[in-house]
């Protein structure tokens, strides 16, 4: 009776140990690194309400954020076929399985095995004695069970890490989502750009064939030298030296938007003209605390800070006890014929361990030293994350704001010189200006149409980086 009983009460002690165990833990809450955000953007405006706009732009969708369809199907293409946002989406699913198993941790593992063995001990072993024979023989059937009690956290630790993992995974993939939406509206613009000013100057070389006729005109009837035949000649072959340079820059851009989108090089459709397209100006940044939860790259790198937290949890859990609890039972005969003979046949055995690391050579600390300095070094990229963050919406909005004055400007400028082409060709018809003159007028108006088109793709850029930096264009 007594036997009876101390084998009821072993199973009991060691599940009421292991329970009152289970309540330590060697890991700490975790809590989010402190970091001192400004009130506003330096760039916004004063005047701007004091709401959560910056929420409402980083949850737009591209659809709606950017209002050329040509635009729209080239962003849809490169979400769908682009190689790096693939590769991301593999590693959210790498990631998922690491979680899969972690969230099995805390179940036992079991292994059920059989055995069917012969050996030839020694004439003088005691086994060849016992057995009487030259050979023994032993089949087993069996079954076991191990299973480790999370004392310390270790296990809670390492599904926590595996979690943040999994989470960081996601948001990277976002982050890419919204760098890749940006990429492909600065190559739209561009290519806008481009053909914007490939027709400026396409106009310009027809203009200055016409000068390039009247000048002629004017030394054939001995008017002119040849040295003004010569200068506008050579005016108009920089005109024409232009033009393959700019189509080499447009066919490279379209190179690039196709690999963007996963495609073999190909020409990109476009619908609309880069001075046609419609956009608004009057966006408000909000505040910065917000990008917290709007920047997909932030919440990926406090994220790894989770993750690095929960890893010096389980490294520090390394350093104490660990508690196993083992059973195995089965069937065990010296003969095939009596291997299932109930209940002779039968065995079983419990243990419960406890193992306390002594010296290992120091690799448990050095591994928890390391893994404390993981977690500082994911807190200072945290940090570095939210700077980096706050500067390119200040960077956005201060080049919104100048870019505006200096599209302004450019306009202004490039009337005036085109209204003085206009009047050169009246006055050189006249005699009342010089060859130069309409040459100089000319090449002046052609470089400012240039720049006002270089002017208006940085506008649009700019508009479309803010999008970005405030966290939207992953939706």
């Amino acid at each position: 009776m007594r036997i009876e009983l101390k084998r009821f009460l072993f199973p009991v002690v060691l599940l009421v140990t292991s329970t009152t165990l289970l309540a330590c833990s060697a890991t700490r809450e975790y809590k989010q690194p402190d970091v001192q955000l400004p009130a506003a953007y330096r760039g916004s405006s004063p005047a701007a309400p004091a709401i959560r706009a910056d929420s409402a732009l980083a949850a737009m969708p591209y659809r709606s954020f950017f209002t050329d369809p040509a635009l729209r199907e080239l962003i849809e293409g490169a979400v769908a076929e682009n190689i790096d946002l693939q590769v991301a989406l593999k590693n959210i699913d790498f990631a998922r399985q690491t979680l899969n198993s972690a969230k099995l941790g805390n179940l036992p593992t079991v292994s059920l095995g059989v055995t069917a063995s012969q050996s030839r001990p020694s004439d003088n072993g005691s086994k060849a004695r016992a057995a009487g024979d030259k050979t023994l023989d032993e089949y087993i059937a069996s079954g076991s069970a191990s299973w480790e009690a999370d004392i310390w956290g270790k296990i809670r630790s390492r599904k926590s890490a595996a979690l943040a993992g999994y989470l960081k995974t996601g948001e990277a993939a976002k982050a890419i989502h919204t760098r890749l939406v940006a990429d492909v509206a600065a190559g739209y613009y561009n290519l806008l750009m481009l053909d914007e000013q490939l027709l400026s100057s396409q106009k310009n070389l027809a203009l200055a064939d016409t000068t390039l006729r009247m000048i002629r005109l004017q030394y054939d009837a001995g008017q002119l030298t040849t040295l003004a035949v010569q200068q506008q000649e050579a005016s108009r072959e920089s005109i024409a030296l232009s033009l393959p340079v700019i189509e080499q820059k447009i066919a490279a851009q379209e190179n690039a938007l196709s690999i963007l989108s996963g495609k073999m090089p190909a020409s990109i459709h476009r619908q609309r003209a880069l001075f046609t397209i419609k956009f608004t100006d009057d966006l408000s940044a909000g505040i910065p605390v917000s990008l917290l939860q709007n920047r997909s790259d932030v919440r990926a790198a406090e994220l790894a800070v989770r993750e690095a937290y929960a890893n010096t949890g389980e490294a520090k859990a390394n350093l104490y006890p660990s508690l196993t609890l083992s059973a195995q039972g089965g069937v065990d005969a010296l003969s095939a014929s009596r291997w299932f003979t109930f209940p002779g046949s039968l065995f079983s055995f419990v243990q419960g361990a406890v193992v306390q690391p002594v010296f290992q050579h120091g690799e448990l600390r050095a591994k928890y030293e390391q893994s404390k300095i993981k977690q500082q070094q994911s807190e200072l990229e945290f940090k570095r994350s939210l700077l980096k963050a706050v500067a390119e919406v200040s960077d956005a909005l201060v080049a919104i704001e100048k870019i505006k004055s200096e599209e302004v400007i450019a306009a202004r400028r490039l009337a005036t010189l085109q209204s003085a082409v206009a009047n050169a060709g009246m006055l050189f018809n006249s005699g009342m200006a010089t060859y130069l003159e309409v040459i100089l007028a000319q090449t002046n108006a052609l470089q400012a149409e240039l720049t006002l088109a270089d002017i208006r793709r940085q506008h649009l850029v700019a508009l479309s980086e803010l999008y970005r930096s405030l966290g939207g264009g992953w939706q």
